[in-house]
């Protein structure tokens, strides 16, 4: 009797720390979710201004217009490959795009710098998810202050390898003397 009694306690203890466990990946699931939000919260939005279809299934290319939300007068385009749902089907590969992505920068307008991040490695300006998690494309913007330069860089951007796939544009910031 004494070792069924000791059973259930012990029975019931692994089901409350199994509970528990459950519940500290929830909330850590929760504050994921939430970081992410403001991350993208805080990156610009995109618009689609151009899209080419590159084959007979649907497979296309977007070109979106980026402005960057912290220095007014330039605007960057991206180029990246969106894949058809035949695609997506037919390879089995259904949530993920490649991410492979081409950029260019062109003042747009006078430019105005705003609290801008003038670190080694900048911020980021724009983020698009090419998976459900894994990958996204980034646009990061890099202040080169030495030779009075804004550099702008698409990547890929995958949590658990890294990849060499990037392009790079720059804008040069004349004085008006």
């Amino acid at each position: 009797m004494a070792s069924g009694i000791a059973d259930t306690r012990r029975s019931r203890r692994c089901t409350m720390r199994g509970t528990i466990t459950q519940a500290r990946r929830w909330v850590l699931m929760k504050h994921i979710i939430l970081a992410l939000t403001a991350c993208l919260a805080t990156a610009a939005k995109a618009d689609e201004v151009g899209r080419v279809g590159v084959d007979w299934v649907g497979n296309d290319i977007i070109i979106e217009a980026i402005p960057d939300p912290e220095v007014q007068g330039v605007t960057c385009h991206i180029a990246y490959f969106e894949r058809s749902l035949f695609d997506r089907l037919s390879n089995g590969n259904w949530f993920e795009d490649p991410s492979n992505a081409a950029i260019d920068c062109r003042q747009t307008g006078p430019i105005v710098i705003g609290d801008i991040d003038r670190s080694w490695d900048g911020e980021n300006v724009f983020r698009e998810r090419q998976s459900i998690v894994l990958k996204s494309i980034v646009v990061k913007r890099i202040f080169d202050e030495e030779n009075n330069t804004l550099i702008y860089l698409a990547h890929a951007s995958e949590l658990s390898q890294g990849s060499a796939k990037m392009s790079i544009s720059t804008i040069p910031l004349y004085s008006a003397d």
